[in-house]
């Protein structure tokens, strides 16, 4: 079974990483969230799960204005070939979080296969305070960068920060 809020608010206080969440209506792209970049503060985010050719899985974590272009990024994360999106029962299966819920904090699903690699925008990590859901659209948890890098890692994660996002590459991070 895939951990729920609560488990996750649980390992996020054993970790001593503080967060604040806010709920709301449930949110399923990123234009659909403007709203919440006025009430919440912070890096807002979205999080593209995707896999390469030989089946390789990647959590793409950026800012929620980035672009990236797919057909180049595979260079970029080390992946093989062209990547393509995870479906709907892979992400499931893999991460325990449905599509529109796809966030960092789903890599505590992935603690004992560890079959993603997560690759952090270098962008996003400029960035104090980061949003992310906590496993469910309906609610938005803010967390700290080098808290985020710390909660990764306690779940079995070596997180990439690479410069993903085509800002980032134009800025040089």
């Amino acid at each position: 079974m895939p951990a729920t809020r609560d488990e996750l608010m649980a390992f996020l206080a054993d970790l001593d990483i503080e967060v604040t969440t806010v709920d709301h209506q449930p949110v399923f792209t990123v234009a659909e969230s403007g709203d919440l970049h006025d009430r919440i503060p912070g890096g807002h985010t979205k999080n593209l799960f995707v896999k390469d050719k030989k089946s390789r899985l990647f959590l793409i974590v950026l800012l929620h204005d980035a672009t990236v272009d797919l057909k180049k990024i595979h260079q970029i994360i080390g992946a093989q070939g062209r990547v393509s999106f995870g479906n709907a029962d892979l992400l499931m299966e893999v991460l325990g979080v449905e599509p529109g819920s796809v966030t960092p904090f789903s890599l505590i699903n992935d603690r004992d296969a560890l079959r993603v690699t997560p690759v952090f925008d270098a962008a996003m990590m400029q960035h104090e305070v980061l949003n992310y859901h906590p496993l469910k659209n309906d609610a938005t948890t803010a967390i700290s960068a080098q808290d985020l890098l710390k909660f990764a890692r306690a779940c079995g994660h070596d997180p990439k920060v690479l410069a993903a996002s085509d800002q980032a590459i134009e800025a040089g991070l």
